[in-house]
């Protein structure tokens, strides 16, 4: 009888979920036949030229991560969650790309970032080699550096940009321009003796000496940049924030006179700065707002650090200056971090940031030239799950207890990570606990002091022109070759004469000879 009464009050509070248009058969229909129509107009192929490339990049950004940051933002703007639109998801075309490494299974951040920034796979932990590199051994490298596409725009005229919410001398911005056998030698400080007299340079040297001229750098990472034990700017009572530097150099004042002569370069350290510049008075910009890794957007002084948001639309205020167009990474780094560390919540909120900072670069772009592709490097060990209800807070409680342990549980959970808490030999109660808090972490069925990445597939979303070459399952080293294919820029460029697009062939000769007839 008990069971009848729970499974009537189930189906009574399910009614009550499900909006009143939902109800109509005919809202289903109407909404399929609008998607059927949009897919049809996707038959007329953008084939033109792109102009302008903006890659973003999700950190860590998994399948699971974009479904439940969609909830998430649909519930911070008071709807239920599911029906909500991400920016990426109105993308047109969508892949998935296969991310391990040459020697990994489940990835990490360096090799991955090689192959979709340089088109070729390589080992984990390396950044701008082939998998010829050895992690950690210097003397692998020589002959083994390949180029990203943000040297291949650059080398075609293009401007070219990097804006991160990491160390600007992390993973994935260095491999769009740094050559390294560990990805975790920002600064000689960091580099071990025989690497040092093997000739190998630390990546932040790497970022102002291998592409002088990249005009927009904006991120964290100050304290690669400073002499070793300089004072922080913003923090100069904070050991931990000093420069790292054992050459000694001052790195920024190394990147301002590699500048030509006549040119404007600008270096900022706080958010007023950056927004205050008269972007037409600037030829080159870097920005550093933290010592290290910026701050969690939950957490973000957004009187002295700027938003990813922010940063990008300044990025592309700059770089729009070029007419012959220009290519843009961003990357939402600490999405990555915030599962890390088991925390859901601030995990999200970057994704559900990302997010915001490709729709600004949508409205400030057109569809007709500029590529735009957002994906992600890997995946995380993180589900949500537990039969919840329409609408169900996305960092709230499943509807039930376990029926093993008879103690309440998470929607969210990872399969591992610091999560893994047991009191009084027990899973911890979480209604003890304030799961909604923003450093909360989510439970893990295996205890590790940070959770690992995932194996699994990620999502390629692509709009513009030639997006439709994205639109499969692919090697995740495929990406910048069709995208550089798009923009007629790197070795393929074969297709880029008039005679060379698609279609046309066909018109041209119609054309000479429609010219012989007059």
């Amino acid at each position: 009888m008990k069971v009848l009464l729970l499974l009537f009050l189930a189906q009574l509070c399910s009614a009550s979920l499900v909006p009143e248009k939902e109800k109509d058969p005919e809202y289903w229909r109407g909404q399929a036949q609008e998607t059927l129509r949009e897919a049809l107009r996707l038959q007329r192929l953008n084939q033109n030229v792109a102009k302008n490339l903006i890659l973003f990049l999700g950190d860590g950004m998994g399948v699971s991560t974009v479904t439940a940051a969609r909830i998430l933002k649909g519930q911070l703007h008071h709807g239920k969650g599911e029906e909500n639109l991400l920016e990426m998801d109105k993308f047109p075309y969508v892949a998935l790309a296969k991310t391990y490494n040459t020697n990994a299974q489940v990835p990490d951040s360096a090799g991955t970032a090689t192959a979709y920034l340089c088109g070729v796979k390589a080992n984990e932990g390396t950044v701008g080699v082939s998998a010829g590199v050895t992690r950690d051994r210097c003397n692998t490298t020589k002959g083994q550096e390949v180029t990203s596409i943000l040297r291949w725009a650059k080398d075609a005229g293009k401007a070219v940009g990097i804006v991160t919410t990491t160390r600007v001398t992390h993973a994935t911005p260095s491999a769009a321009y740094a050559h390294s056998a560990n990805r975790d030698w920002y600064s000689d400080g960091e580099m071990p003796p025989d690497a040092l007299e093997g000739g190998c340079k630390d990546i932040a040297r790497q970022l102002v000496e291998n592409i002088p001229d990249i005009e927009v750098i904006l991120g964290g990472g100050r304290k690669y940049m400073f002499p070793k034990n300089a004072s922080d700017v913003e923090y100069p009572h904070e050991d931990k924030h000093r420069g790292t530097r054992l050459d000694r150099r001052d790195l920024v004042q190394a990147w301002h006179d590699a500048k030509p002569p006549g040119k404007v370069a600008k270096y900022v350290w706080h958010r007023r700065d950056l927004l205050a510049l008269n972007l037409s008075r600037v030829d080159f910009l870097l920005g550093l707002f933290e010592p290290g890794d910026m701050v969690y957007e939950l957490d973000r002084n957004n009187e002295t650090d700027p938003s990813l948001s922010e940063m990008v639309a300044v990025a592309i205020r700059m770089l729009q200056k070029n007419p012959r167009g220009f290519f843009l990474l961003v990357e939402g780094g600490r999405i990555d971090h915030g599962h890390h560390e088991g925390k859901a919540k601030q995990a999200l909120h970057e994704a559900v940031e990302l997010d915001r900072a490709v729709g600004l670069a949508t409205r400030l772009t057109s569809p007709q030239d500029t590529l735009s592709v957002v994906t992600a490097d890997h995946s995380h060990v993180f589900t949500f799950g537990g039969y919840t209800p329409r609408g169900n807070p996305i960092f709230g409680l499943a509807p039930m207890q376990s029926d093993v342990d008879r103690k309440p549980f998470t929607s969210i959970l990872y399969g591992n990570g610091p999560g893994y808490k047991i009191v009084a030999g027990e899973r911890e109660n979480v209604s003890a606990v304030d799961f909604a808090h923003a450093n909360y972490q989510a439970q893990s069925a295996v205890p590790l002091r940070q959770e690992t990445h995932g194996g699994e597939d990620v999502a390629v979303f692509a709009r513009g022109p030639m997006a439709h070459l994205l639109h499969g399952v692919h090697e995740q080293n495929y990406i910048p070759h069709a995208m550089a294919y798009a923009a007629c820029i790197g070795s393929n460029r074969g297709h880029c004469n008039a005679a060379g697009r698609p279609g046309a062939p066909v018109l041209l000769p119609f054309l000479a000879l429609l010219f012989l007839l007059c």
